[in-house]
């Protein structure tokens, strides 16, 4: 009897064992099947890569790179109340929110006029300065909570465009205006030797001077201002934020100080920014602000189209933005899952996989030679390609037949994606050879990333994976 049972439960076992390996041989199979039907982004995305700060200008003067001469891509959100708004745990639930989602820069104010719960006074109750309005006079307890703010960015690999004295809109009282003013030269260049001192030494810092206008009888004070900064620090990037359809390179020309150049507009983000990569000298360019999702009426394909006509354009970057995300008004934490945030997450990967700080704008319309659409409307397609010709990337709009020049590629066959920025889903369509017209048409409705490249440079596929939220 009890051989028997021995027998049974030896038997009991190997059929055991046979049925879990035809299981899991099943349900491999299965999987294998059903990948067919996965799109190519299914495969997650590489790890955000950390710049080692403080940024500095290329050899071509076309974008920025970190200390080990690796290319920017400057992935922005407008924080500008992060500094006086959140508590110590809000604000490193953001950070660490941005920095999942690959945003590597934050656009902030120093100090805050009138945005924040009691201005100009941080979320604790400190002044920026024991006298009101006296900028010789800093308040120790509120400039800590700032170095605590920037010290934790950068634990979180992100560096600040740090606005030491936002001038406000024209005809509010929404910035420091009047109040540089009054105080003189002498005072502002006071302040800017304190900020320089106190802050040589934080690596994720670019300075952005002025704010949401342009400094008129303030540019002395505003000068000042940068001027005594650079006594003390050396080593941080200046540039400035002006009035809309305003650009750095105009509103303070002749600066000594300004580094690096950007466009703000709110019209046809594509001619500004194209506008300012023409302009000479050459300087980088970045779209600093357009239309901030959840304002002024704005739809998701706005917000996407403005950061895709960024890169393609001729920038190195885009700053977005979203309210109630920029003054951390009620809702903020929901906000940071919106649409908007998810796609410049799949913006960010896209063009990480490829060589965006190569790309030359098509101004001619010399690769997508038909199907373009009107230069001057919201709804014109813009392209760019790297100098070998290898890859050509074009954004558009809305869904339409579009005619590409093969000849243009190099090699001999050229492989082609269609990348959704919705989505961030990427579809293979081939291989095609380089002779003659190409015609591609978008399987579906919506706005829509071709990209084309040389098969012999083994140039990566699109693939950015989904995100849950």
């Amino acid at each position: 009897m009890e051989k028997i049972t021995t027998t049974f439960r030896t038997a009991s076992t190997i059929a055991a064992f046979v049925i879990i390996l035809a299981v899991i041989v099943g349900i491999g199979l299965y999987i294998e099947s059903f990948k067919r039907f996965l799109p190519l982004s299914s495969t997650p995305p590489a790890k955000l890569p950390s710049a080692v700060y403080p940024l500095k200008i290329s050899e071509n003067k076309r974008y920025l790179t970190d200390q080990n001469n690796v290319p920017f891509l400057l992935q922005g959100d407008a924080a500008w109340s992060l500094i006086v708004a959140l508590t110590k745990e809000e604000a490193e639930h953001y950070l660490k929110d941005r920095r999942e989602k690959g945003f590597n820069t934050l656009m902030v104010n120093l100090i805050e006029h009138r945005f924040c719960r009691n201005p100009p006074r941080n979320v604790y109750g400190d002044e920026p300065f024991t006298e009101p309005g006296d900028f010789t006079a800093p308040n120790e307890k509120y400039f800590a909570h700032v170095d605590w703010v920037i010290e934790k960015a950068a634990e979180y690999g992100i560096q600040l465009l740090l606005a030491p004295i936002y001038l406000g809109y024209e005809g509010t009282d929404q910035g420091w205006f009047e109040e540089v003013i009054a105080a003189g030269p002498e005072k502002c260049l006071e302040y800017g030797r304190y900020l320089g001192d106190r802050y040589k030494d934080f690596d994720n810092i670019i300075w952005l001077m002025g704010g949401d206008r342009n400094p008129g009888p303030s540019l002395e004070h505003v000068n000042a201002v940068a001027r005594g900064i650079k006594e003390y620090d050396k080593h941080h990037l200046f540039t400035a934020h002006c009035a809309p359809e305003t650009s750095a390179a105009y509103g303070y020309a002749g600066c000594d100080w300004l580094d690096f150049n950007n466009a703000y507009s709110y019209q046809t983000v594509h001619r500004k920014v194209a506008a300012e990569y023409s302009r000479r000298p050459i300087m980088p360019v970045v779209l600093l602000e357009s239309t901030y999702e959840g304002e002024h009426s704005s739809t998701p394909m706005q917000i996407r189209r403005q950061a895709y006509w960024a890169i393609l354009c001729g920038g190195f970057g885009h700053v977005f933005g979203n309210y109630p995300i920029w003054p951390f008004d009620s809702g903020w934490q929901a906000a940071m899952d919106a649409e908007g945030s998810v796609s410049m997450t799949y913006w960010g990967r896209l063009f990480r996989s490829l060589r965006w700080y190569e790309l030359i704008p098509d101004q001619k319309q010399e690769l997508v030679v038909a199907g373009s659409g009107n230069p001057y409307g919201l709804d014109y397609l813009t392209a760019a390609r790297t100098p070998d010709n290898s890859t050509i990337i074009a954004y558009m709009p809305s869904s339409r037949t579009v005619t590409v020049d093969m000849s243009k590629i190099s090699g001999s066959k050229a492989k082609a994606w269609w990348f959704d920025p919705q989505t961030g889903n990427a579809t293979s369509l081939g291989e095609f050879q380089t002779t003659g017209l190409e015609y591609f048409t978008p399987p579906k409705e919506g706005d829509w990333v071709l990209v084309v490249g040389d098969s012999s440079w083994d140039l990566p596929q699109p693939v950015t994976g989904k995100i849950e939220t």
